[in-house]
């Protein structure tokens, strides 16, 4: 078999175990030098490849590579590019082509998403439309958890650690002053149509009356009368309210609550605010103090109290990629199994990327209680073992240490410019 060199990218929001996926990926391409030559990262996603700004990967030491395990973002910069069909946009194929070519590369791993799968099949057929051949696998990750076929997403497992926890920690504070004090708190999370991370808050509290009060998902329409009256109870009954939100949260006629009025490169509707349009109809409608907090960036980069879970299954996605393209596997991605909820156990699967491309997995609805704003003990026993598990970063002068690559780029190859 002939030596080829691979092609790594990242994709999408990125999370505090990416990089661990990247680690897991390039550790296991080094260890098969009869088959891989380098492994080049796209600077940028695939944008790296458009542009011909190929990372060389093999110029970083083994002690950094392995220091991308313990490292929140995405090491080689990530992107929001969706590649449209052949017959839309065909200079864009003639492009990565033209670029792997020159480049060698015979490897293509595509780290995200839903919409990233969606690009790493399209990449997969350009042997068949294109006559170029390429093995390419695509490697699961988003903190959505809203990947078909796989029972969690890497990603996922930290930032439901980060949500169940800063419920838990910021419940506390809002009980200690209630009596005088702020009575509602709201917390905004992350999750456009499936309320995976919502839930997550759920874990802070197990009997009657623990926060948090109100989970809102996106599954389940948003009734603003019911809301209010739910927060007023719990005010009554038990001194504040704690609310978390997803950002998806959504009336029954599909607008969101917290619509920004703009869309982002896969035409997603750019979604924030749902917070504060929650406290102001608080504020107008009860008159009680509130707070409210937006996670954002915060969850998906928490690798300081990443899931140990979490970060093993990231790793293990990067290396079965490798092994999968190196058996000779074509057009999918790795998925994790679940053997047994407890003692938890998985596996490694994998899934046509011609299924998994831009579908969305949402939360079942026996996973949300009969008033839809708790979760249910079936969906406590799913979430509770991907946030089991502590896997803290080396500290360095009271901060966490994280890789520190060259990121040099290869010489190019190819005269002219490409324009996105």
């Amino acid at each position: 078999m002939a030596i080829r060199n691979a092609f790594y990218a990242q994709s999408g929001g990125v999370t505090a175990v990416i990089n661990a996926s990247a680690c897991g990926l390039i550790q296991t391409a080094r260890k098969h030098p009869d088959q891989i030559g380098k492994v080049y990262a796209g600077r940028n996603g695939i944008i790296g490849a458009l542009k011909e700004e190929l990372i060389d990967t093999s110029l970083e030491s083994d002690d950094d590579i392995q220091a991308l395990i313990h490292t929140p973002g995405g090491a080689f910069g990530s992107c929001r590019h969706k590649l449209k069909n052949f017959s839309e946009n065909r200079r864009e194929y003639e492009r990565l082509i033209e670029v792997f070519r020159a480049h060698d590369i015979g490897y293509f791993f595509y780290n995200g998403g839903g919409d990233s799968q969606d690009t790493a099949y399209k990449v997969s057929q350009l042997a068949e439309k294109m006559g170029y051949p390429i093995t390419c696998i695509g490697v699961p990750k988003t903190v959505d958890n809203d990947l078909p076929f796989t029972d969690c997403c890497p990603g996922f497992g930290s930032v439901a650690k980060y949500i169940a926890t800063s419920t838990l920690e910021a419940s506390l504070d809002i009980r200690s002053m209630c009596e005088s004090s702020t009575k509602v708190f709201i917390l905004e999370v992350m999750g456009r149509h499936a309320g995976w991370i919502a839930a997550s808050g759920g874990l802070a509290g197990k009997g009657e009356g623990e926060p948090p009060h109100v989970i809102l998902f996106p599954e389940v329409p948003f009734e603003r009368e019911r809301f209010l009256e739910r927060v007023d109870f719990c005010v009554r009954e038990y001194g504040y309210c704690v609310v978390v939100a997803s950002e998806g949260a959504q009336y029954e006629d599909g607008r969101f609550l917290a619509d920004a009025g703009a869309k982002d490169a896969f035409g997603h509707t750019q979604l924030g605010g749902v917070a504060p349009t929650l406290a102001n109809m608080v504020r107008q409608a009860l008159g009680y103090k509130y707070h409210w907090a937006v996670a954002d960036y915060l969850q998906r980069s928490a690798r300081h109290i990443a899931s140990a879970t979490d970060v093993e299954q990231a790793y293990a996605v990067g290396k079965v990629a490798v092994e999968m393209a190196l058996a000779g596997k074509q057009a999918l991605m790795p998925t994790i199994v679940r053997e047994q909820s407890r003692p938890y156990r998985w596996h490694i699967g994998e899934a046509p990327l011609a299924d998994v491309a831009n579908q969305e997995k949402k939360m079942p609805i026996h996973y949300i209680t009969d008033d839809g704003y708790g979760i249910t003990q079936d969906c406590r026993d799913y979430l509770e073992p991907l946030i089991y598990g502590e896997s803290f970063p080396p500290f360095d002068d009271g901060l966490p240490r994280v890789a520190k690559l060259k990121n040099q780029l290869v010489e190019k190859k190819l005269k002219a410019d490409f324009q996105i």
